[in-house]
């Protein structure tokens, strides 16, 4: 049955951001779909909170601190899941911390927003990717942005970081797929989320945004959650190596 194929029952998945916004709702639809979670981000007190609720519905998850931007962070994170066959990798910890044009964006803040978001992920898509490669299975989904598509004035950094993502999950795929591994990434457009409060809150920014988008809305945590988990389950079994647009058609 096709319901079936997106049972994640007897799995493992680690999430990283998992405290909030994407990651946060990535895991909760996980875990209701029969998964163990693991939860990652930088700060204990929310991914507790995450995993109560996780537990309030029967489901089972597991709390680790991780700091993306930090290679020793993201070691001790591997090491700590030595023993633990992870079978879905969902990299998904990202920052923007400034808006600036190409010619006044500060290189700290270039070097920053690629050690989290591009570096991270690489890092941990070695470590966990070695032991889906030794088992012959596995999924990886890399959540980009459509801001890695095309180009915004102001987010050049966040955008190249979305961009060299996107190319990371091809590369992935290319490798990994003989291997028994898949990686797809996901490219969502203006979501609910802490991170995009600025432009949610910006009347004219948003009211262009959504005049030009065909669903004249903008998307919820959910929603990606639900391309998630096509994409880790056995629904998604054939596709490898895609990027999955889900921006309402901002990029059509």
């Amino acid at each position: 049955m096709i319901r079936e194929r997106f049972s994640l029952a007897g799995k493992t998945a680690l999430v990283t951001g998992a405290s909030r916004g994407i990651g946060r709702a990535i895991a909760i639809g996980f875990a209701e779909h029969g998964a163990d979670v693991v939860l990652a981000s930088r700060k204990r007190d929310a991914l507790e909170a995450v995993a109560r609720e996780i537990e309030a519905t029967g489901g089972r998850a597991r709390v680790i601190p991780v700091h993306m931007g930090q290679d020793d962070s993201i070691a001790a994170l591997a090491r700590e899941l030595e023993g633990t066959a992870i079978d879905v990798l969902v990299n998904n910890a990202a920052t923007n911390p400034v808006m600036a044009g190409v010619l006044d964006l500060d290189v700290a803040a270039w070097r920053k927003v690629f050690e989290v978001n591009v570096t991270g992920p690489f890092l941990l898509s070695q470590a966990i990717g070695r032991g889906m490669v030794a088992r012959g299975s596995g999924s990886i989904v890399n959540v980009a942005s459509n801001g890695g598509l095309r180009s915004s004035p102001g987010l050049s950094a966040y955008g190249a970081s979305k961009a060299a993502i996107i190319h990371l999950t091809l590369t992935l795929a290319r490798e990994l797929g003989p291997r028994g591994v898949r990686a797809n990434a996901i490219a969502p457009g203006l979501i609910e989320t802490r991170m995009a409060k600025a432009l949610l809150d910006n009347e004219p920014g948003y009211k262009a945004y959504v005049s030009n988008n065909p669903l004249r809305r903008h998307g919820q945590p959910e929603e990606i959650a639900g391309a998630a988990l096509f994409l880790a389950s056995d629904a998604g079994s054939y596709t490898n190596g895609e990027v999955l647009v889900v921006d309402g058609g901002a990029t059509i």
